[in-house]
Formats: C-alpha cells, structure tokens, sequence
C-alpha cells in the first residue's frame, strides 16, 4: 500500500525550515498559540503541582476518565460515549480503516481536507465527491449527497465549519442529512474541529444527534496542536468497541502528560475559545478590507466559520507561482493544488494572531506591486 504525497503538510513544513524566509504564517488552520505557562495559569496556582504529581504510566487506550468526562460534559453526552484519539487524523484513519470492505464507497466533499481522499485510495475506497462549490457559497447539496449514497455506502462525511473553505452547515441541513443516513442505516461522520468558532449564526455541535459519529480535537477551536489529542464521540457501543481495538493496533494511547493538559484545556474551553473568537473576527475583518479593494486579482467567499478562508486567482492561473512568489517576501499561504483545486489557495487567518495585521500589510503590498501577473484579462 502507498499513500500519496501529502503536499499540504509538505508544503507548510518549509515554515521549520532554518534556510526558509518565511516570517508569517498564513498557512496553517489553526488559532493563536498557548504557552504552556499560559495553560496552566487557567488552572490556577495549583496546576503546575498538580501535573508534576502525575505518573508517569500508560493511561487507558479509551483515554482517561477525567478527559472523557471533560469532553463528555462539553458535548452534553455521556463519558462512555467518547473514545480519545492521538489528534482528529487519527480517528479519520480508525474510520476509513474500518470502512475498507470490498466493493465499498465513502461520501467527501471536494475541496476537503487531503488525508480524507489519500486515505480512501490508499485502502481501495471508492470516494464519491460532493461539490462545494463558490457560486453557491461553498453550501452543501443535501440532494447531491442523497444522491452518491448506495447500499455499500460506509459513511457520509460533513466538515463543519469546513476547511478550507469556511462554510457552514446549518442546523437543518445536518439534521435532514441526519434523519437520511439514519433511515438507510448509513454513517453520518461530522467533524467539527472548528466548532464553536462561528463568525455569523452559531450552530449546535452534531453531537445532538443520536445516530451522528463527532469527531473534535483541541487542534482547531481550542488552539492546541501540539498536544495532538482528538477524540469521537459515539453513541453505537458496537462501533466504539471496533474503534478501541483498531486504536490498540495504531497508538495505543495518548501521553498521560498531554491527556492531563487537555483536561486543564477542557475545563477552561470558554477562555480559550474567547481568544481565537477574537483574534479570528478582528483579523477577518481586515481580510474584508483586502478583498474589497484587490477584487480584481482575487475573489473570495467570506467564511461563515472556522478560521480558514479559500479564494481564488481571477485569472485562474495556477496559484502554487503565486504562493511561491509571497513566500519569498515572508509570507506563507497554501496553494490550491493541495486541495485539488489549482487555481484557489488557502489562508489561515488566526494562527499568527495579533501578527496579522503586518503580515496582510506585506501581503497588500505585494498585491499592489505583483499581483496583476495574476489578474483576468
């Protein structure tokens, strides 16, 4: 079995590289950086005790209590229901290892993230795409989904806020492909990394939904990467039991040490998801002002959600020249062909938090001085 080359990472790896001229991130999906003194503060003056007082021993392959708990309160379902993961590319793996039958088919949006597509390939899973598309907004077909599903349909996955492209789904587009995928006895996957981080109306998390599998992490929304803890939260037991053997066989467990700050992080989400709800809304409103005034070079549709947004060249030339072009000036973004789509590209617009301002400068400035190589006409 061979993967295919992942370029997202590929490309978003020079960032660490000592020759690499690149001064801000613009490329990655996640929010502004926690320290670790700046986690265990939100503790309180008990924290970093409390953590030097932890042994240092396997913790349960399901994850430890206290996190199942934390999480299990946060998604208002009960502790059994969550199964703790090395970050959400992990639970995407158990998914797709378990949805690899012969003869069978997974349901992705296009563009999505790109492990979800190398995945499926590499394990012989038809992928049948949905379109997202801009003149529509990025918005989900309900219809066109309906439409791919057949009887060796092994899911159906939504991404919501999605990545790249920030679009939402609403409560009833996810309730209608809810009730759908329940009736044909079809698995509904909803990864939600980017939940509670809207910039519009707020959406309820899917984990309402009683036959709906919830992926979430503390990558996304929660700002913390490094720690590469995710969890699913399932109702069905026999899937959860499926899900822990094929972990045993992956990872085994998380870090005891990292369990137990995401527990701190958990406890304390609504401080941290205030911060990345600030820096996102400040920042993309500066992203409007760029937009509005080089729309002849790029055109966007503006994120409902997460902190991600996936405009496009007017002349629809390929992007990676483009991107190449900006990093040289210090400045890294994604290009399209990562996600399939050449002539778009991907700016995350938190993860440099209070930097952004200089960072879209510099970016403003090119765009004045470059950018009508990429123009229409």
């Amino acid at each position: 079995m061979r993967l295919a080359p992942f370029l997202l990472d590929q490309w978003i790896d020079q960032k660490h590289s000592s020759t690499s001229p690149v001064q801000y991130d613009l490329a990655s999906s996640t929010g502004p950086s926690w320290s670790l003194r700046d986690l265990l503060r939100l503790s309180g003056a008990d924290g970093c005790e409390n953590l030097l007082d932890v042994d240092l021993l396997y913790p349960s392959p399901s994850g430890s209590l206290d996190l199942r708990q934390a999480i299990a309160d946060l998604e208002r379902v009960d502790a059994r229901d969550v199964q703790i993961v090395t970050g959400a590319a992990e639970a995407l793996l158990i998914l797709f290892f378990l949805a690899a039958e012969p003869d069978a088919n997974v349901v992705l949006p296009m563009p999505g993230f790109p492990a979800n597509g190398g995945l499926a390939d590499a394990l012989k899973l038809e992928s049948r795409h949905y379109q997202l598309r801009p003149g529509d907004g990025y918005r989900i077909d309900v219809d066109e989904i309906k439409g791919l599903v057949d009887r060796n349909t092994q899911f159906v996955l939504v991404n919501s806020p999605h990545n790249p492209t920030g679009a939402v789904l609403s409560d009833r587009e996810l309730e209608s492909l809810h009730d759908f995928c329940a009736y044909r006895g079809i698995q509904l996957v909803c990864d939600q990394v980017y939940h509670p981080i809207y910039h519009g109306t707020p959406m309820r998390s899917a984990a309402r939904l009683p036959h709906s599998t919830v992926l979430g992490d503390l990558s996304k929304a929660l700002c913390l990467s490094g720690l590469r803890v995710g969890w699913i939260v399932e109702r069905d037991a026999r899937r959860r039991e499926l899900y822990l053997n094929a972990r045993s066989y992956f990872t085994v467990t998380n870090n005891v040490i990292g369990e137990r700050l995401a527990t701190f992080a958990i406890r304390h989400r609504e401080e941290i998801y205030a911060k990345a709800a600030r820096v996102a809304s400040a920042n993309l409103s500066l992203l409007d002002k760029m937009f509005s005034e080089h729309a002849d070079i790029l055109q966007w549709v503006r994120p409902e959600g997460g902190m991600t947004t996936f405009p496009w060249l007017t002349g629809h030339g390929d992007s990676r020249e483009f991107c190449g072009a900006l990093a040289e000036r210090g400045i890294l973004i994604v290009p399209g062909d990562c996600f399939g789509m050449s002539w778009h590209l991907r700016i995350g617009f938190a993860a440099t938090g209070d930097e952004f301002p200089r960072a879209l400068a510099l970016f403003t400035e090119f765009l004045d001085t470059q950018g009508k190589r990429w123009k229409i006409g």
